[in-house]
């Protein structure tokens, strides 16, 4: 049930931060550089991340409290990989693939050589 209520407070975490990072982008100036890219970027990460995190914490919730609904499928492996993969490997992939831009890296022209 611990683990449940966590899973279920960082899918909240994430509506509430995410959600308020997208309302305050689109508060920016239209004309802003890159605003509608980062808009979408931090509307995919959020969303991905909170829905995981909800599905999560629901298989979490329905393990805690009805018996015949186990999550340690062992004997199974293939419902097993099914389950890590959608709650655990897709999203990860997912936020890396959206984040996988770097920012530029700035020029060393900021220092002067030493005389």
């Amino acid at each position: 049930m611990f683990f449940s209520g966590v899973s279920l407070f960082a899918a909240l975490g994430f509506l509430l931060y995410g959600g308020r990072l997208f309302l305050m982008l689109q508060r920016f100036p239209v004309e802003s550089k890159g605003r509608r890219k980062k808009l979408q970027e931090v509307g995919y990460v959020t969303t991905i991340c909170f829905s995981c995190f909800l599905i999560r914490g629901i298989m979490m919730c329905f393990n805690a409290f009805d018996k015949a609904a186990d999550l340690d499928v062992l004997d199974h492996p293939l419902l097993n990989f099914a389950y890590y993969l959608v709650v655990e490997i897709l999203p990860s992939s997912l936020v890396l693939f959206i984040l996988r831009k770097l920012p530029p890296r700035r020029g060393i022209t900021q220092y002067h050589p030493i005389r």
